[in-house]
């Protein structure tokens, strides 16, 4: 992304962690497990409108957003959106356009912050990840980060009672995927998706898993662990 969105961040990003924090009771874990150089992308469950500047400002490095493209719609969100470093994407369709802004912000060494849900939860719990986090994983060969967080939906009902809401974040351990024997490339990307989705569920508490709550299910066939020698 362009140079005066890093800058605008530096600017920005103080001030919301102010704003976050008198909104908020912060709990961060798993700081450590951000790669401290290269590429990645951090893969998060979305339950509140908010969460994707949480992740941004919260992080210990420059993450690049994607944004469904009807918040650019909403002439106020807009412009921060611009500024932000945040990038539209065309949900339900092959968007050709993100596919190549994504690669682009891999290949440039900064983070990527997605999705897989595609949407943001109605019930708050995890519902079946899509297929394109792990396609520009392969692609790109970018580790992945598993970013669960909560309490951000209590939001408005904390302060009413003039309380802060209880917001807890966690960044998983990084890992990347390898290719399974048997399988041809859908399944193979089903597979991969599924045993993501359950490193995400890992780290939530149990009434956030949704679809993933089983945890007896998962399997690592197709993950390895990410070692910063390797990149």
């Amino acid at each position: 992304m362009a140079e005066w969105d890093r800058g605008f961040r530096r600017i920005a990003n103080p001030v919301l962690r102010v704003l976050f924090n008198l909104l908020y009771k912060v709990d961060i874990r798993g700081l450590e497990n951000v790669p401290k150089h290269g590429p990645f992308i951090a893969m998060m469950n979305h339950i509140y409108f908010v969460d994707p500047v949480l992740v941004g400002v919260l992080a210990p490095r420059y993450i690049v957003i994607m944004s469904k493209i009807e918040n650019y719609r909403i002439l106020p969100l807009r412009p921060f959106l611009h500024v932000y470093g945040c990038f539209p994407v065309r949900r339900g369709e092959m968007d050709l356009q993100a596919i190549r802004t994504s690669l682009a912000v891999l290949e440039q060494g900064d983070g990527l912050l997605m999705a897989p849900e595609g949407t943001r939860s109605r019930s708050r719990t995890l519902q079946e990840g899509l297929d394109g986090v792990a396609w520009l994983a392969l692609r790109s060969k970018a580790p992945i980060v598993p970013v669960a967080h909560t309490g951000q939906e209590r939001l408005g009902h904390s302060a009413i009672r003039l309380r802060r809401a209880p917001l807890r974040m966690v960044f998983g351990e990084p890992f990347r995927f390898r290719r399974p024997e048997g399988l041809d490339r859908q399944e193979q990307l089903r597979l991969m998706t599924t045993e993501a989705m359950y490193r995400l569920a890992e780290l939530l508490p149990p009434e956030y898993r949704g679809v993933y709550s089983d945890l007896e299910k998962a399997s690592s066939q197709t993950l390895v662990p990410y070692e910063p020698d390797s990149q």
